[in-house]
């Protein structure tokens, strides 16, 4: 129950901070500069619509930042909740090339490196290339790369991404939880039903 509390208090206080993000941007753009709207119109948009959209756009920024945020810290914090040794935000040397520096592990426990992701939708191949490596100095440094992803894409060509990014992660000897598994996982790991807290909060 204590953890319950815990994770709605984290909850409570994201879902404030996000609407009072969003009522200041809306402030913000009733003095904003809406020539831009000549094009709107001209592809069948009228100014109030061009506003909404405008608007939506920015609550669409604020809303995926503040929901992946607030997903990955819940996530960290019931693993460091059963794992009270659990470093988090550990950087590692760059030992295959100079770009970048440093690489980033969210949670290390013992030898299991531990990159949590709310959603990832990237279409981009580079992307790949850019988690090889990061694997590979995780690899390198004595660690097994663990990814947790709960929300998997829906389009095709990210899909396919992700199946890549999976054999990538199996076949240097780590694990990779999308989706349902992502949660069961999670909760076996910590013993917190962080789905379930989440299902609890539906409108």
């Amino acid at each position: 129950m204590a953890n319950d509390e815990k994770i709605l208090n984290i909850i409570s206080h994201y879902r404030d901070e996000l609407h009072k993000k969003i009522k200041e941007r809306e402030k913000e753009m009733q003095q904003d500069n809406n020539e831009h709207y000549l094009i709107y119109n001209a592809l069948g948009f009228t100014n109030k619509e061009g506003y909404q959209i405008d608007f939506q756009q920015n609550v669409g920024r604020f809303l995926y930042k503040y929901a992946g945020s607030l997903l990955e810290e819940l996530a960290i914090k019931c693993l460091k909740e059963a794992y009270p040794d659990a470093e988090m935000k550990v950087r590692l040397p760059n030992t295959i090339d100079e770009s970048p520096k440093t690489v980033e592990i969210d949670c290390l426990i013992g030898n299991r490196a531990y990159e949590i992701k709310w959603k990832d939708a990237t279409t981009d191949g580079d992307h790949i290339k850019k988690e090889h490596k990061r694997v590979q100095i995780i690899k390198k440094a004595g660690y097994m790369p663990i990814r947790i992803m709960f929300f998997e894409p829906n389009r095709e060509q990210s899909m396919r991404i992700q199946d890549r990014l999976k054999r990538m992660y199996e076949d240097i000897g780590g694990e990779y939880y999308s989706g349902e598994e992502a949660w069961k996982y999670l909760k076996k790991k910590t013993g917190i039903d962080l789905k379930r807290l989440f299902e609890g909060l539906r409108e």
